[in-house]
């Protein structure tokens, strides 16, 4: 059956008074337990339905209530801000993981993109690619949030699908992003930056950035634009993330572009994690039919002119997630233990490097006071260093990408953006090719980001 368009309205009747009743109830349900703790107008979600009673459920969460309050009564003056860099957050909603890993997180499924490259059908190459996008939305699901990376911090993948992978921090305020990634079949190139609005116990993220993908066989470029994310349930509740709206995957070279509905999340978790879309030629007349669950698997098949399925055609499964560790912590995927560790680092990391960081180390071995400690103290130091370099006049200069002066439009503002400079290829090559390469340890380097010495606190 082919999706219905997210466009249409259900019918009326007995299912609009369904609805009715079930909205009047859990607004009832709502006030109830937003009365009980005092906090009003914030809204608690299940997700996934089920017998457990409201009020129950929104006493449950990490911390301990007294830490809920005290958390509730520093945040609710940023209620309808961005809070991307105006607010310090404790450790304890941390992962040990920094944005850049969960850039580089991404290219777990990267042989989708291989696949795209040689590709002769221009339509399954938009299948191969946009399933690809698709696929880190498993990783994202985890409600933990990564440390903000210090200004300078880097991050490099190598020994994973013959990608070298560089990313770096190249704007504090507002906290921007750039990675490239490259192998024999394809470069990726990113600049991210975020947009959020804290509502009370959720956040609205909002993708600003620019997403770009040259499949090197035929020059084909590819452009990314994401649905936004919402974080439920921050401070109480089942903390949860959903991605609802459209991405669109757009081949600049030809015209062709995918169109996929990401489900919003509906009662008793209907819906979530839902996703179906088609495939359009230039001329924009759906192609394929995409359907599937962006925490499971995606599947592909023929359609005509209507967008239904071709007769005697069967769907055929594009990506299936791998399967995770039992009982993780972290809820990490074996992938993201591996960035994580010096298994994907190649000889002689970058002292800027996110591996290194004190604060997501001690996070990791699960010594939350020292991380705390470590994360303030970086914190600091990067504030030191800013006065340093305005005292002298300095301005910040990113090492491997540079500011292009192209502005691009996207649909939650504008945004610079960043290019890489080629530097970081040559610095691996003189690199690689030094004798004592080989007797560098890794996990004996400090982390040093800073552009002008190591700065006291």
């Amino acid at each position: 059956m082919a999706p219905k368009d997210p466009k249409q309205n259900s019918g009326g009747g007995f299912f609009s008074s369904f609805a009715s009743t079930l909205s009047n109830l859990g607004n009832a349900m709502h006030k109830s337990v937003n009365g009980l703790l005092g906090y009003e107008g914030l809204v608690v979600v299940n997700p996934v339905g089920g017998t457990e009673d409201a009020e129950d459920e929104a006493q449950k969460g990490r911390w301990k209530q007294e830490d809920r309050d005290n958390y509730w009564k520093i945040m609710q003056k940023f209620i309808g801000s961005d809070v991307t860099s105006l607010v310090t957050l404790p450790v304890i909603i941390f992962e040990p993981m920094t944005m850049l890993q969960k850039m580089a997180e991404l290219m777990e499924y990267s042989y989708l993109l291989d696949e795209a490259d040689v590709c002769e059908d221009p339509c399954m190459r938009l299948v191969y690619a946009s399933s690809f996008f698709i696929s880190v939305y498993y990783a994202y699901q985890r409600t933990w949030k990564p440390f903000n990376p210090i200004l300078g911090e880097t991050y490099e993948m190598v020994n994973h699908g013959g990608i070298t992978f560089i990313a770096e921090q190249v704007s504090h305020h507002p906290p921007m992003s750039a990675g490239h990634a490259e192998n024999e079949h394809f470069t990726y190139d990113i600049t991210s930056k975020l947009k959020t609005k804290f509502l009370g116990n959720s956040i609205d993220v909002y993708p600003v950035g620019r997403t770009q993908v040259t499949l090197k066989r035929d020059g084909v470029v590819l452009n990314l634009v994401p649905p936004p994310t919402k974080v439920n349930n921050l401070i109480f509740g089942r903390t949860w993330v959903d991605s609802l709206g459209e991405m669109v995957l757009t081949n600049v070279t030809t015209g062709d572009k995918v169109v996929l509905y990401f489900q919003p999340c509906g009662w008793f978790g209907n819906g979530r994690y839902e996703v179906d879309g088609y495939v359009y030629n230039a001329a924009e007349e759906p192609k394929i039919l995409m359907t599937g669950k962006w925490n499971e698997s995606m599947s592909c098949q023929p359609c005509d002119m209507e967008g239904e399925p071709l007769p005697g055609t069967e769907p055929k499964e594009v990506w299936r997630v791998a399967d995770p560790p039992e009982d993780d912590k972290f809820q990490f995927t074996h992938f993201a233990h591996k960035i994580n560790s010096f298994e994907t680092a190649p000889k002689k990391l970058l002292a800027s490097d996110s591996r290194l960081r004190p604060d997501r180390y001690a996070l990791e071995k699960g010594d939350l006071s020292k991380a705390g400690t470590e994360k303030s103290s970086l914190e600091e130091r990067q504030r030191n260093e800013k006065r340093t370099r305005e005292a002298e006049g300095h301005p910040f200069t990113p090492r491997w990408f540079g500011l292009t002066g192209e502005v691009t439009p996207t649909p939650w503002g504008d945004l610079e953006i960043y290019s890489y400079n080629g530097k970081y290829t040559q610095h691996r090559a003189s690199v690689d090719n030094a004798s004592d390469a080989r007797e560098h340890d890794n996990e004996s380097v400090e982390f040093n980001p800073w552009q002008f010495g190591i700065v006291a606190e």
